[in-house]
């Protein structure tokens, strides 16, 4: 027989057991953690003797007291320890949501990146709510201004359709920098975006590989054979993944194939990082912040 006694004490370990969660996914999981995912891709078209090494930073999302700028330099240092080749900021600098404290500005985030080190440089693109407001949710809307200065402080290029040829070792290849996909809300759930793909292409000017930065993932159905890889964000790997309900939610707003991981269509391939903040809810599970550390080579380069 169930006595009273076992029911209050199984309802009472049922509020604490979910309590510990929500605290953990509050506090814990995305105040605290921090992982290093690392990736290595082989395009077949990539060259040999060409190995490239990307640090990937995606959707901080400051504000306080969720991603002060303390993180932030924490999340730098991080990223200058991989010795990367280069750094790419794939956009959402802003706050992501209305649940904090106060905002951490453009200039402050930026100072806390300014820490980072690679010898081709940091580089950048803008995300949604880089466009849809200033740096919280209810702050006024500068088309982006406000956090393309503080990059350009930060001595971060950006990119905005256009194209960079770089060179490692004497060996050529482009990184392309897409505007933003949503950048303009034009009604319920509609948006026009910033981004030219096309025009952007346009400007690679010879056959060196293509590496393309673009915030939301959505891009990479149509992205073009000439594109090696394509790195993203914005999905924030679903942030709550609960069994069974998370995967359908998240599957249902970016598509099955592109809310987490590596992607590839033919020898395309495409990088979506979990990212490091939170939007609409300060809530992370199960998908904890995560800085990407992406090497991309050729086949082995023969010998005699």
């Amino acid at each position: 027989m169930i006595t009273r006694r076992a029911i209050l004490q199984g309802v009472g370990g049922l509020i604490l057991g979910s309590t510990g969660l929500a605290s953990y996914a509050v506090a814990v999981e995305p105040g605290f953690m921090l992982e290093v995912t690392r990736y290595r891709l082989t395009p077949r078209t990539w060259p040999a003797g060409l190995d490239l090494r990307i640090a990937v930073i995606a959707d901080i999302h400051a504000c306080e007291p969720w991603m002060p700028a303390s993180r932030i330099r924490h999340i730098a240092e991080v990223a200058n320890s991989l010795n990367p080749d280069l750094v790419v900021l794939l956009g959402d600098f802003n706050g992501g949501h209305r649940i904090v404290t106060g905002p951490v500005m453009p200039q402050q985030w930026a100072e806390a990146l300014s820490a980072l080190e690679a010898p081709l440089g940091v580089h950048a693109i803008l995300g949604n709510h880089d466009w849809w407001h200033g740096p919280l949710p209810r702050m006024k809307a500068d088309g982006a201004e406000g956090v393309r200065r503080a990059l350009k402080h930060m001595n971060a290029s950006v990119l905005e359709n256009d194209a960079l040829r770089l060179t490692k070792n004497g060996k050529p290849f482009w990184l392309v920098g897409l505007g933003d996909q949503l950048a303009y809300p034009i009604g319920r759930a509609r948006f026009r975006g910033a981004d030219n793909l096309d025009d952007a292409l346009e400007q690679v000017t010879d056959d060196a590989p293509v590496v393309l930065l673009a915030h939301e993932p959505y891009i990479f159905h149509r992205v073009p054979e000439r594109v090696a890889v394509t790195l993203c964000g914005h999905t924030h790997g679903g942030q709550v993944n609960l069994p069974i309900v998370g995967p359908i939610t998240a599957n249902r707003r970016f598509g099955a194939d592109l809310v987490y991981g590596h992607a590839q269509r033919g020898d395309r391939h495409c990088i979506i990082s979990a990212g490091l903040g939170t939007s609409i809810a300060p809530v992370r599970f199960m998908r904890p912040p995560e800085v990407v550390d992406l090497t991309i080579s050729g086949p082995p380069v023969a010998t005699a």
